[in-house]
């Protein structure tokens, strides 16, 4: 490709390292700050200019930033200027000088020398907007001495000024002399109040950015604005103006890539207009295809802007707080859709529609859809929720899509700020399989977790099998295609439960959980086990927090892990009783649970730490991801002074333990969605353990904590994806003449 287009006089660029992917991102990633200026709106005016006349373009369109930035510290000083006069300020003022003649005498003297500042910077700002297209030769009056030895023969202030040559700053001008005026730190509410009502007004200046279409002349024109400020959007209404007749002056053509059917409606002539109702009438006589758009009369005047600050003001829906702090997580999305081929639930050949991309879309949506109902007093419908809950459920908050995020968007807080909000206004839609996952892993008492075990994983696994059979030999799931089903809205009852079907459970889990096996389930009971190897007196003491997965389910793993600690020589604590770390409730939505859990959890760690304060724990081991990603809020250095957290399989390569059984192999590594390797590289540790060359599976494995259970059909789509990671890792170790392991808590 780049051949081909040097070949044609062009530039190619291939992004081969991560210095180079970053120096290729990074024009893009500096469009944030168009995002960051604003509430996330902008007005996208969208021409198509000659190539020849792109830089007559740009040169208009900054000149029309000169002119907006030198109008706006204008305004900035009549209201300094206003302010100075006002009660408010004689106020602020008499309270900082003191009462008495000779401090009023004080105050009016610095309030003259302010004033003076302000209004000689002021008039030669003005005198600057007025003469800029005049011989700067003319107006030398206007420039310091410094600045006039940078004019050139035939010189315009605007030359000065598009080479900054020539500045206009409020901060050197006005900001500096108002702070000189008034010192000291009796003067410091005087100061406060003149710096905000600079970055007030500040706020509300209009600027146009630009980026380009490389080759075909298309230009993104980008009008950030405050949706709540009327006065701003006039004014870039009237820029607007300016720039389709800046494109036209320069031959260009306004039908640009974006807000050709609404935007830039007005300014397309009636002719063409007319000539593609005639197209529309003929191929498209019904209006199925973008009904009313194009149309004349379908312009700005029937359109709606959302305000989250007008929200503030008026809104009793939801909590503010927790509308406004959803749209702030989102409202810098860029569109670039590099979180797309890391999200877990973007699988294309089963849906195009839940990339973090395109949930963020939908998540403004919904906002939007709860603003205008809220502002038009139409009542909330309950429709909104179900879209909620939509987008809600397609993730599976494993965080990988904030690591390409060029403006750190982690839409798995996000999802769970969503979850949140469905919960507390009692809207989160519920299923028999989540509620009995969650109530499961909420129970501490052990003769309810026997028999909720025994209900669940025992009978419900066996149960689960046995329908399996009956639905695959009755031929309900022969009429299964071999792409997932889109998941798109409320699934219905029959779908889940043939999702559920689907696939047999070929994982037999233990007969008793780890702490019934070892009858330590007394909750008055810090267990202490110590290892055959050394002494208890010289062993290193290690706390280990097996999890709700490891403890209560799949016993072995935490077995496993006791055993390995054992084999190390360390001396093993566990927690008193049965504990969840709160990840699971968090997540889904359940803050208020998943907090007192972590708050009881912590107070629970630090009175085990006081009774243990004869041992030296400096280790807390975990056999769990999404424990580990909890317990990094836990504090336990402040448990356990200069403790450190890591998975077992970190502990173990620190210890030199490998594997012993035959000659190194090459390993497939499914490491999980929350990878509980997080002080060493999880294919490094898996490498070294196993003495061979180690290959990542990628992708999830279907399960995302209650997913699979709550959301089965969601999960079939995460399985197929993950079955074809599998599948072309088999092939590669195939040709490898090697095994195959999964070495994670998946």
């Amino acid at each position: 490709m780049v051949e081909l287009v040097e070949a044609r006089g062009g530039e190619g660029f291939i992004a081969s390292s991560a210095e180079a992917r970053r120096h290729f991102w990074l024009d893009r990633a500096r469009t944030a700050a168009i995002s960051a200026h604003t509430n996330a709106f902008k007005i996208n005016e969208d021409v198509v200019i000659p190539l020849e006349r792109l830089a007559d373009y740009s040169r208009g369109i900054e000149r029309i930033n000169i002119e907006e930035s030198i109008s706006n510290k204008i305004e900035i000083a009549d209201a300094v200027l206003d302010y100075l006069q006002s009660s408010e300020w004689r106020d602020l003022a008499s309270e900082a000088f003191g009462a008495s003649d000779e401090n009023e005498a004080i105050s009016r003297a610095k309030i003259s020398l302010a004033q003076s500042a302000v209004e000689r910077a002021r008039g030669r700002w003005s005198e600057t907007l007025q003469q800029i297209e005049q011989p700067a030769a003319d107006h030398r009056q206007l420039l310091s001495e410094a600045e006039a030895q940078h004019i050139q023969p035939n010189d315009r202030l605007l030359d000065l000024l598009l080479r900054r040559d020539l500045l206009i700053s409020y901060r050197q001008e006005i900001a500096l002399q108002l702070d000189e005026a008034f010192p000291g730190q009796e003067m410091q509410p005087l100061r406060h109040a003149l710096r905000e009502i600079h970055q007030r007004l500040r706020e509300s200046r209009l600027f146009v950015a630009l980026h380009m279409h490389a080759g075909d002349g298309n230009v993104h024109t980008n009008i950030p604005v405050h949706s709540d400020n009327y006065a701003m959007l006039h004014r870039a209404e009237r820029m607007v103006d300016r720039i389709m007749a800046l494109a036209s002056s320069l031959g260009g053509a306004i039908s640009g890539e974006h807000g050709i059917g609404l935007t830039k409606l007005q300014y397309l002539e009636p002719e063409k207009l007319q000539a593609f109702a005639r197209y529309k009438a003929q191929v498209d006589p019904e209006q199925h295809f973008n009904r009313g758009k194009l149309a004349i009369g379908a312009d700005l005047r029937n359109a709606y802007t959302p305000s989250l600050k007008l929200l503030e003001q008026e809104a009793i829906i939801l909590e503010e707080s927790e509308l406004g702090a959803l749209n702030d997580e989102i409202k810098h999305c860029l569109r670039c859709g590099k979180c797309k081929p890391v999200c877990m639930t973007h699988v294309p050949r089963a849906n195009l529609l839940y990339s973090p991309r395109n949930k963020i879309l939908a998540t403004g949506l919904i906002i939007e859809a709860f603003l205008y109902e809220e502002q038009t007093r139409r009542g909330l419908s309950q429709r909104h929720f179900d879209e909620m809950n939509d987008v809600a459920d397609h993730c599976t908050v494993c965080h990988k899509c904030l690591t390409p995020c060029p403006v750190n968007i982690d839409f798995g807080e996000v999802t769970t700020r969503m979850r949140k909000i469905l919960t507390e206004r009692g809207q989160k839609r519920r299923s028999l399989g989540a509620m009995a996952a969650m109530s499961f892993l909420n129970m501490t008492d052990p003769r309810a977790i026997r028999w909720m075990r025994l209900g669940l994983a025992e009978w419900g696994f066996k149960a689960l099998n046995l329908a399996h059979g009956l639905a695959k030999r009755s031929g309900l799931l022969k009429q299964r295609s071999t792409l997932p089903r889109a998941t798109t809205g409320r699934p219905e009852v029959k779908t889940l439960a043939l999702e559920m079907l689907s696939y047999p459970i070929r994982v037999e889990p233990p007969k008793q959980s780890l702490r019934a096996m070892l009858k330590l389930e007394d909750h008055t009971t810090i267990p202490i086990l110590h290892s055959p190897k050394g002494s208890p007196e010289e062993n290193e003491a290690v706390f280990y927090f097996p999890g709700c997965g490891s403890e209560r389910l799949y016993s072995e793993i935490g077995l496993a892990t006791l055993a390995m600690l054992a084999e190390t020589g360390a001396t093993t604590v566990l927690p008193p009783g049965y504990l969840c770390c709160g990840y699971p409730q968090s997540a889904a939505g359940q803050a208020q649970r998943g907090h007192q859990i972590t708050t009881e959890n912590r107070v629970l760690f630090h009175r085990v730490a006081n009774t243990l304060n004869y041992m030296d724990i400096r280790t807390v081991v975990v056999s769990c991801g999404t424990c580990i990603d909890q317990l990094l809020k836990y504090e336990f250095e402040k448990i356990f002074p200069g403790c450190r957290l890591l998975d077992i399989h970190e502990y173990l390569m620190e210890k030199g333990i490998k594997i012993t059984d035959g000659a190194p192999g090459n390993y497939l590594f499914h490491d999980p969605c929350h990878s509980p390797m997080k002080l060493h590289d999880p294919l490094e540790v898996t490498a070294s353990l196993t003495g061979g060359r180690v290959e990542l599976s990628d992708r999830c494995c279907g399960e995302a904590g209650t997913l699979g259970t709550s959301r089965p059909d969601i999960a079939h789509q995460l399985r197929f994806r993950k079955e074809e990671e599998l599948q072309a890792g088999l092939a590669k170790l195939v040709m490898m003449q090697s095994r195959a392991i999964s070495a994670s808590s998946c």
